[in-house]
């Protein structure tokens, strides 16, 4: 599966705001935009004005870098998203919300959505007893996400599970039981709990041109 391979600090840098790209190092002083809070390039200390068109622009690549798709896959979510009922925007970030990658990461199994996606990739994760190592499945309301015996073989998910300070970020759309590493779905996410820095409207606006 295609991925950015690239340094994911310069990404952070370039929107402006902390991604949580890096899991742990995002809190520490070693975080890139807290030594340099400027965009990555000579050019970057330059405080140039955006245009209308770069404003939308930014926001649509602030969503895609926050959850780790490219450009043809996000498309193909906003082709979606006009289709369904509802919001076209708030359509898109609760389908990127139902990521598998994105529920192991919420749930706190993972430091960032980059090594939940590795964890799926690598079979830890069962979904209703069956093995699923798709990081774009879309979960829904229902589903029980478990850890495979291999899963809780794994020296940094056992990590995770014994971390208080993970447990605090659960949203509530997701029940998790972490003595059995078991995450449960209780319904869909709203707009108001998708906490991430991103204006969907803009990004509608973008695809609308």
């Amino acid at each position: 599966m295609a991925r950015y391979k690239g340094p994911v600090c310069r990404l952070c840098r370039r929107e402006g705001v902390k991604l949580f790209l890096k899991g742990e190092r995002c809190f520490s002083d070693n975080c890139a935009m807290e030594r340099r809070p400027y965009p990555p390039g000579q050019h970057g200390r330059r405080q140039a004005k955006l245009t209308t068109y770069a404003l939308m622009l930014r926001e649509k690549q602030k969503a895609k870098r926050i959850y780790g798709v490219l450009e043809a896959q996000f498309e193909r979510y906003f082709d979606i998203a006009t289709k369904m009922p509802g919001k076209t925007g708030e359509n898109l970030l609760i389908m990127l919300e139902r990521r598998l990658d994105n529920v192991v990461y919420r749930a706190g199994f993972a430091y960032s959505r980059r090594q939940a996606r590795q964890f799926v990739r690598h079979g830890h994760f069962y979904i209703n007893g069956k093995k699923v190592n798709i990081p774009s499945y879309q979960v829904s309301p229902g589903d029980v996400i478990e850890l495979s015996p291999r899963g809780k073989e794994n020296e940094t998910i056992k990590e995770l599970l014994e971390r208080e300070g993970f447990r605090a970020k659960v949203p509530s759309w997701m029940e998790v039981n972490y003595s059995e590493g078991r995450i449960k779905i209780l319904n869909l996410p709203s707009r108001e709990e998708i906490d991430i820095p991103v204006d969907e409207n803009k990004i509608v606006e973008l695809y609308s041109k």
